[in-house]
Formats: C-alpha cells, sequence, structure tokens
C-alpha cells in the first residue's frame, strides 16, 4: 500500500468513526408501522430527513434557503440547479450527501456521478455518502445493510439497494459511465474551481464546454438532474459562463450574511457578530467575496497598485476641504449606497480625507456628516454639498432633523448635476492616479467603508455594472478641490474665484 492509500484508508475511517459516533440511537422495540410511517415522512420532510438520518450534520437547525434548495431539486426532474451559497453554508453536504439521500429514497436518484477538480478530490467527496450507507446506524435499521459485497471502493461503489456513485475529475473522459443499462440521473459539480483556472479564462471556458457536452449527454432518461456547488468568488467563474449560455437554469444565489445589517443568512448556526468579526479578520474584500459571492474587482482602468497611501497632513494644512454627498434613498441590501466622500487639496495633491459608503436609509449618512463635522478643530471647514437633482421634501426635512438633533449646521449645498455622462466625469480621474497626485489616508487602510468606495472605484470600466455612487462622489470632491489649485510661484490668485455657497439648509 502506497503511502497515499494509507491516507485515504485513514480518511475513510474517520469518516466511518464521525458517522458512528453522531449518537443516532434506534428504537429496536418500535413496531413495523412505526417504522415505516418515519420514512414516509423522511421522504416528504427534508427537514425531518436530515434530522434523523444525519444528527451528525444537524448540529444546527436547517435553514430556509437549505430546505427551498432542495424542494426545488426534487420537483424538477430535470432540472439545471446552481446552489451559489456563501463559504460556511453547507452547499457541498446538501449536495453530496443530503439531496442524493433523500431523492433516493424517494426513488428519484439511481446513479449519482460527483465531479470536481481531480479525481482524487472527486472520491474523497463521494466517500462521505458511502461513509453513510455503510456506518449509520438508522439507515442500516431502516433500509437494511447497504454495503455491498461486490463493487465497494473509494470513487465507485454500489449498494445492496442498487445505489451507484462515480468519481470523476474535471475533464476525464466520460465513457464508460453506464453500469449495465443504468446511465447516471444526478450529476453533481462541486468546487471546481482552482488558482489555475481562475488565472485561465480560455481553460474555464474548454471545462464550461466539456460539461455541455460531454458530461450532461451522459444522462439519459426521464430524470437528469445536474447541481453545481460552488460559491461565486470570483468575477468570471466556469458557473458564470455556463449561466450566461443557460439563463433559464436555476441559481440560488444565497449571501451569508446582509452587509448592511450583519443579519445572517443561517442564524439557527450564526450568531449576528459572527461575520462582523470575519470582516475584522480577513479583510473586506476578502469576506464579501467568500462569504457574499461579490468578488473583488481587479480593476482595467483604476489599479490597486494606483492607489497611494501616506501619512495625511494636519487638517488645518489643507487648502480646502470638500464633502460630497451621492444621495440613495432605499437602504435595502441590493439599493444604491449613500456615499460620502471627504478630499482635501494639500500643495496640488488630493488626499481622502474620510468615507462613508453605505447601503442604508438618508439619515445615517447625515448622521456620519455631523458627527464628523463635530470632531473638527474650530479653524477647519468642511464645504458639503450634494447634487441637486436629488433636492426634494424628503432630503429637506431629513437634514433639518438631523441638524436640530445634533445642533449645528452642515451648510449643505446644492451642486448642479454636470451634463457630462457619469462613466466620463469618474474617467477624468484617472490622470491624476496616473500622474501620483492622489493620496489615501492611510487610517483607513482597514476601514469599511473605504474598501467598499476602492471596490467601486476597480469595477469602473466600458460598460459596467457595479456600483459607483463613491467613485461618483469622489470625482465630485476632487473636481471641486481643484479650482483652489494656485499657479505660478504661489502668490498668484486662484485660477477659479472663491468658493460661494448656494444654498444653506
Amino acid at each position: 500500500m502506497t503511502k497515499a492509500d494509507k491516507i485515504a484508508v485513514e480518511k475513510y475511517r474517520k469518516k466511518l468513526e464521525f458517522v458512528r459516533s453522531s449518537g443516532a440511537a434506534i428504537n429496536p422495540d418500535e413496531s413495523k408501522d412505526e417504522k415505516q410511517a418515519r420514512i414516509e415522512r423522511a421522504k416528504k420532510d427534508v427537514k425531518f430527513c436530515v434530522e434523523y438520518y444525519f444528527p451528525h450534520y444537524a448540529t444546527s437547525e436547517c435553514s430556509d434557503f437549505q430546505i427551498k434548495s432542495a424542494n426545488w431539486t426534487k420537483k424538477h426532474r430535470t432540472g439545471k440547479q446552481f446552489d451559489e451559497w456563501g463559504r460556511g453554508l453547507a452547499k457541498s453536504v446538501w449536495d453530496d450527501v443530503i439531496k442524493p439521500f433523500w431523492l433516493w429514497m424517494n426513488d428519484e436518484c439511481h446513479y449519482h456521478v460527483i465531479v470536481t477538480t481531480s479525481f482524487d478530490r472527486a472520491c474523497e467527496l463521494a466517500d462521505d455518502l458511502k461513509a453513510e450507507w455503510e456506518g449509520n446506524p438508522r439507515i442500516i435499521n431502516d433500509f437494511g445493510e447497504q454495503k455491498g459485497t461486490g463493487q465497494w471502493e473509494s470513487g465507485f461503489y454500489i449498494t445492496k439497494s442498487g445505489f451507484i456513485c462515480k468519481a470523476l475529475g474535471a475533464g476525464q473522459p466520460v465513457r464508460g459511465l453506464r453500469v449495465k443499462d443504468q446511465r447516471p440521473d444526478l450529476i453533481t459539480v462541486d468546487d471546481l474551481e482552482t488558482k489555475a483556472t481562475i488565472a485561465n479564462t480560455k481553460r474555464q471556458k474548454k471545462l464550461a464546454k466539456w460539461i455541455e457536452e460531454d458530461l450532461l449527454p451522459t444522462m439519459d432518461g426521464p430524470i437528469r438532474r445536474f447541481l453545481y456547488a460552488n460559491n461565486r468568488f470570483a468575477p468570471t467563474m466556469i458557473q458564470t459562463i455556463l449561466q450566461e449560455r443557460h439563463p433559464d437554469w436555476k441559481v440560488f444565489h444565497v449571501k451569508a450574511y446582509n452587509p448592511v445589517t450583519y443579519e445572517p443568512a443561517w442564524p439557527q448556526k450564526y450568531p449576528r457578530w459572527y461575520y462582523k468579526e470575519v470582516e475584522q479578520e480577513i479583510g473586506i474584500l476578502a469576506a464579501k467575496a467568500e462569504y457574499n459571492g461579490e468578488p473583488h474587482v481587479e480593476g482595467e482602468i483604476f489599479k490597486e497598485d494606483q492607489i497611494q497611501w501616506g501619512s495625511m497632513p494636519s487638517l488645518n494644512h489643507f487648502k480646502i476641504i470638500i464633502g460630497r454627498w451621492d444621495v440613495a434613498y432605499a437602504g435595502t441590501p441590493t439599493s444604491d449606497f449613500n456615499a460620502v466622500k471627504v478630499w482635501g487639496l494639500h500643495g496640488r495633491n488630493f488626499w481622502n480625507v474620510a468615507n462613508f459608503v453605505r447601503r442604508c436609509k438618508m439619515r445615517a449618512p447625515l448622521e456620519w456628516m455631523a458627527d464628523f463635522q463635530m470632531g473638527l478643530p474650530q479653524s477647519v471647514i468642511v464645504h458639503w454639498g450634494f447634487e441637486s437633482q436629488f433636492w426634494n421634501d424628503e432630503v429637506r426635512r431629513t437634514i433639518e432633523e438631523v441638524e436640530n438633533d445634533f445642533g449645528l449646521h452642515l451648510n449643505l449645498v446644492e451642486v448642479d448635476t454636470p451634463k457630462t455622462k457619469k462613466y466620463d466625469r469618474i474617467l477624468t480621474l484617472q490622470p491624476y492616479y496616473q500622474n501620483g497626485r492622489i493620496y489615501y489616508n492611510d487610517k483607513l487602510k482597514s476601514n469599511a467603508d473605504t474598501a467598499e468606495g476602492l471596490t467601486q472605484l476597480y469595477g469602473i470600466e466600458p460598460g459596467y455594472s457595479t456600483h459607483d455612487d463613491g467613485p461618483d462622489a469622489d470625482q465630485s470632491a476632487i473636481s471641486e478641490c481643484s479650482k483652489y489649485i494656485y499657479t505660478g510661484n504661489g502668490n498668484t490668485k486662484p485660477t477659479v474665484g472663491k468658493y460661494k455657497r448656494k444654498r444653506r439648509f
């Protein structure tokens, strides 16, 4: 036995130990009617099925999205489905173990194929359910011994009841998947991406084509289910290519947490503070990519290496400090962002002083502005403004409420919206970045609002569909700051007249 074989045997032994030590007791005195009633209930109720047959997995109550996904799978016999759930939401357990077993109970799954990055890894995934057939006392009690006397290997086994499972590495030849007259009726693709595929779009397209033209046609008959389990952590993935080609395929995209309230999608398992701590541990961008399927955009125009961090000059050394508010009303998880960006002019350079970029009601950014203003030295003034197109009675009322509550005047002014397209306006910032004239306060490196604003900036490219509220506010503030750059030796007048207020609220 090779070293690799010994490692594989030890891993499987631990899986069996995990299954057998679950404490899944059985009632030896129950009647046949009681047993059959329980089986019939489990066939209809996937939550009950999980809690009874898989208590070692069900350490937390099933979530609504898990149940919804399983019911959709069962209902659609030829469904093509993406379980695009965030990290830690048990997509592999559901698509590799629970769903195949539940479908088998309902006579809806007879031959399961599991596909992942390599054959060895696929064997590991296939062994999870294999260990259940072999060691789960409740499955054995209700359905009899399932360990086959014939084909019972890692990566290819057949239970006594006739359930077949085959492991397959990505891109492997699929000929020979038929077992006698049985062809696959359930295929699960699990965690197919690697660093190599993420960096190679050509290879991703090749694997997407392999799934379409080689893998899926191995299924033949009235049942042809396809599951794809992977979180979306990169802008382009094999699954996104398939989704673009097949818009009618079902996508269950589940974010692990609400980025505004931090409410978890699986509250039965994760406490409300959990993902806030994750952001602090691994960073905002990484957390949103891994847990919420909001991949970090590298940037085609505005790039990370253009961002200069430095020790910001004292606020009273700036020629002018401009704050711009890009207004949003809804405050929902899918709405636009309320973006407040504060920029200062020091010499001929622009400094990012402070940021607020959040999905929220419009009172929150106003409170942030008031709090920021109250913390300034008496000699420092921030000139606040917002685009005049957002002006309405609700904005006026909210401004007045916040000013009264804080006992100050924000002196917000309306700023006319330029007729130039927003994309073109934002691109006017690129020369400043290229010439090294834009700096970010290094104390904001771990600031969530700053990270969100930069993510939006990186997403600005031709035909972009990402949010641009932060960059829009950046452009407005920096454009205003640029009017106060002196020419010549510093003794001449500003190239643009003095700052004029249009309206104070």
